[in-house]
Formats: structure tokens, sequence, C-alpha cells
């Protein structure tokens, strides 16, 4: 059996237990879960229809099918032409005898709307009741590529520690960390973000052409996919020797970080994980500048479940795979973020990500 042939059979179990006669996938990432294949984000519809029993059927345009790779074992392909109504074929597939359909979050609303005028008697649903808990606990093979994602940027956080940030633009360092990302084996950039000065403050800053200066603090959060999986970490440098202030801020930033690693055991409820960070910096007397959650999910997508956040008590099981990175944030000043990929496995906590953790003092 296929990885995706054995995909494919555990989401119909999953469809039983949850009482979903059908999924619907379009755009994102369930697709390439269970086929291998990734649509394109186009007005023209892909949809693979998976009934709960019977053959599932990837409807693809045609001038698109070639990029299709066949897996007779998980489903067969209907290419539908330009003069085709490609809804209509979906919801003939589908049938009128489905009541429950799972539609996946990030299908297209035109066509969301329009399955719902070809099927009324069915009730939609998303189709992350079916696929979440099966995408979060990664198998073995996805955590050798996730750990080899990580360990290209890895490297590159360890040359960049090697490199002058004085008297250069924001938009320059992001474009030299988007060119090693691809240099390190990623086939994609997903983001490069680089915070000096007080944009370190706003956690998703966009690259400017503000000049780095003596005494800055830069955060540089960055990641990629390589061979469908994502990396995700990031460091924080300096220019120049370090204010107390920023070290004694560091510090407390590191602890909180490896308070939360050291929390995430399996059993251990996601938002224990938050808290084990959220205290540290609270004690601190920082707790108002930590602003977001401690962490997300990571693997086809760089931001997935399960959420490391407060009011998440889904327990940590073995495979489940996120980011640990708490950050402290002064407006108008700077900021400090740390963040290392993490899984959980029946032995402890394991970091993907073993870059160094201090905070990097460059030119």
């Amino acid at each position: 059996m296929s990885v995706y042939a054995e995909r494919i059979a555990r989401v119909r179990e999953q469809m039983s237990a949850t009482g979903v006669d059908t999924l619907l996938l379009s755009v994102g990432a369930d697709l390439p879960y269970l086929t291998g294949y990734e649509a394109m984000p186009l007005e023209r519809v892909t949809m693979l229809v998976v009934p709960r029993d019977g053959e599932a059927t990837l409807v693809v345009p045609r001038l698109e099918a070639s990029r299709v790779v066949e897996q007779p074992d998980v489903f067969t392909v209907s290419a539908w032409d330009e003069i085709d109504d490609p809804l209509e074929r979906i919801a003939g597939l589908v049938g009128r005898g489905a009541a429950s359909i799972g539609i996946g979050e990030r299908t297209w609303a035109r066509f969301v709307l329009g399955l719902q005028d070809a099927l009324p008697g069915a009730r939609f649903r998303s189709s992350t009741e079916v696929t979440a808990p099966l995408r979060m606990r990664k198998d073995a093979a996805e955590i050798e590529h996730l750990q080899a994602a990580a360990t290209a940027v890895d490297r590159i956080a360890a040359e960049m520690g090697e490199r002058p940030f004085g008297g250069r633009t924001e938009a320059d360092v992001h474009r030299e960390l988007a060119d090693r990302i691809i240099e390190h084996g990623h086939q994609r950039v997903n983001f490069a973000i680089v915070g000096s000065g007080p944009n370190g403050a706003s956690p998703h800053h966009e690259a400017s052409e503000r000049v780095i200066g003596d005494g800055d603090v830069i955060v540089c959060d960055f990641g990629g996919t390589m061979d469908g999986y994502c990396s995700d970490i990031t460091r924080v440098f300096v220019v120049g020797e370090p204010t107390a202030e920023v070290r004694d801020t560091y510090a407390v930033l590191h602890e909180a970080q490896e308070r939360a690693f050291l929390a995430a055991t399996t059993g251990t409820p996601c938002e224990a994980v938050d808290a084990a960070a959220r205290t540290v910096i609270e004690a601190a007397g920082y707790g108002e500048h930590f602003i977001h959650r401690t962490g997300h999910g990571i693997g086809l997508e760089e931001h997935e479940e399960p959420y490391i956040v407060a009011g998440n008590d889904r327990p940590l099981v073995s495979g489940y795979v996120f980011s640990v990175e708490p950050g402290i944030y002064f407006p108008g000043r700077f900021g400090l973020r740390l963040e290392d990929i993490v899984v959980a496995t029946e032995a402890g906590p394991r970091r993907l990500n073993e870059a160094s953790r201090e905070l990097a003092v460059v030119a």
C-alpha cells in the first residue's frame, strides 16, 4: 500500500467517525497530503472527491492534468475542458445522497457557493474535522523531511552570525536570507522577516529600506519549503555590544523558551506549554509585551495545527511537530523572539533546530 493509499484509508476511518459522507479538497495542503499533487490557486477549479465508500476522483482542468502524477490505488483523474461545467461534474460525483460534506477551508468561495446551489440538501462543514487529526501526527518519514529542512536553516543562522549587518538595509538582508534558503536546498521561500531597531517590535514586519545601525537589535525569522515540508526559525542579532537591558531581556526570553520546550511532553495540553513560557515572561514584568501565542504546528504548511496557545486543551501526542517561539516586544524601541521547531516524542521533547540560541553579536 502506498503512503497515499494508507492516508486515504485513514481519512475514510475518520470520515466514518465524524459522520462525513464526502470530502471535497481543493487548494491547500490537504490535497497534496492525500495525492502528492499541489493545485495551483486558479479560477479553474481542481478538486479531489473522496466518498466514504467508493473510488476517489481528482477533478482537474485538462491543461493542468499533465502535472498530476497518477496514483491508481488512490484516485482516478477526471479532466474537464474549458466548455465544461466542473462544479456540475463534482456534484455528480458527490451524488444527491450525501448529507454531510467536508470541504477544504481554503476552497475559493465561488466554488463553495456553486456547490451549495448544486447540492441543496447537503450540510457543508470544514474538512479539518477529518484531516487535521491525521496531519498533526507526523510519521517517521515526515519528521525526517522536517529535520532536513530545519538543519538547512540552522546552517543559514550560523552563516548570518558571521555576516555584517551594520550599514545594510533590511531589504538587503532579506534578499540574502531568501537567496540562502534556496541555496541550502529549499525549493520555495515562504518568508524572510528582518525587523531592525523599532521595526523588530512588529512580529511580521515587512523588510524596508531602513538602514541598520550600531546598537540595533535585529529579529530574523525565516523559512521555506524543502521537498514539501517547511522550515521556520527565528534568531536575534545585535550590531555591536548589546546594552544591559537587551542582554537581560534576552536572558528572560531564553529562559521562557527553554521552559516551554521542557514542558512539551506527550500528554501535556498545548495551553500548558504556552503557559510555561508566559509565566517566565510575566514574572519578569514583561507580560504585556508578549503579544502572540507560543507556537504553531508545522508540516506541509508553515502554520497548521496544533496551536500552542491558551485555551487549546488538546494534549500533545508523539509525532506532533510545532514551533516554540516566545517573544518580547517594546513598541518604538526593539523586539526579541527565539524560535525552534520541536517534535513531541515518548522519550521527551526533541528540538529539530540546533543553531546557537545565544544573542548573536555582529558587525
